[in-house]
């Protein structure tokens, strides 16, 4: 971790606190309807950081927080927030990260480097996916999905900043879009996990 990286994980929870005391950059946006997805989520897949296929057919049955992430931000204390989200929730929950550089070029790593930090920095043990376009016409084809209410059923919001965070539920069907300061361990997202 390069000095400033370690000035941006110290400002973390300075950062966060003001979010939850005046509500500065909170936003949510919920599936009300309960819509269903005209598209499965289920016939969806990434690259692993690793090179290998993940196929979300494994993900069935399970809560997913899709979240994308960078090294460089003010937000990259998150991760170990995430991380203990996992740890909480292993085997009811399944986050996956996926490192991108769409947001003033704050991810310049390669896949390797990105999960290295990740690892040594935060303990991530969730998987990281291979480092793509989360918005625009390059974005991947997750993100369509995550974005696209003709494949997801009602939401076309997209990440607005790095650490944004998309909730679908053990049945396929995306819950809720969260931006960047809404913490994993708010009760927005976690609560929704409580036994």
């Amino acid at each position: 971790m390069n000095l400033f990286q370690r000035i941006l994980k110290a400002f973390y929870p300075w950062r966060m606190k003001l979010s939850e005391r005046t509500g500065l950059g909170k936003q949510a946006s919920l599936n009300k309807q309960d819509a269903a997805p005209p598209v499965s989520f289920y016939q969806l897949q990434a690259t692993a950081a690793n090179g290998k296929p993940f196929a979300f057919e494994s993900l069935r049955g399970k809560y997913v927080l899709l979240v994308n992430t960078a090294s460089n931000c003010g937000y990259t204390g998150q991760y170990a927030d995430l991380q203990q989200l996992y740890n909480l929730h292993k085997g009811k929950l399944e986050i996956l990260g996926f490192p991108a550089n769409d947001f003033a070029g704050q991810e310049p790593g390669s896949d390797e480097s990105i999960s290295q930090f990740c690892q040594v920095n935060f303990g991530v043990s969730f998987p990281l996916m291979r480092k793509a376009g989360v918005k625009g016409a390059n974005r991947q084809a997750v993100y369509q999905w995550l974005t696209s209410p003709g494949q997801n059923g009602w939401n076309s919001q997209t990440p607005s900043w790095n650490f944004c965070k998309y909730l679908v539920t053990p049945d396929g069907c995306l819950e809720g879009f969260y931006s960047s300061a809404v913490s994993p361990l708010s009760e927005e997202i976690a609560g929704k996990l409580a036994y």
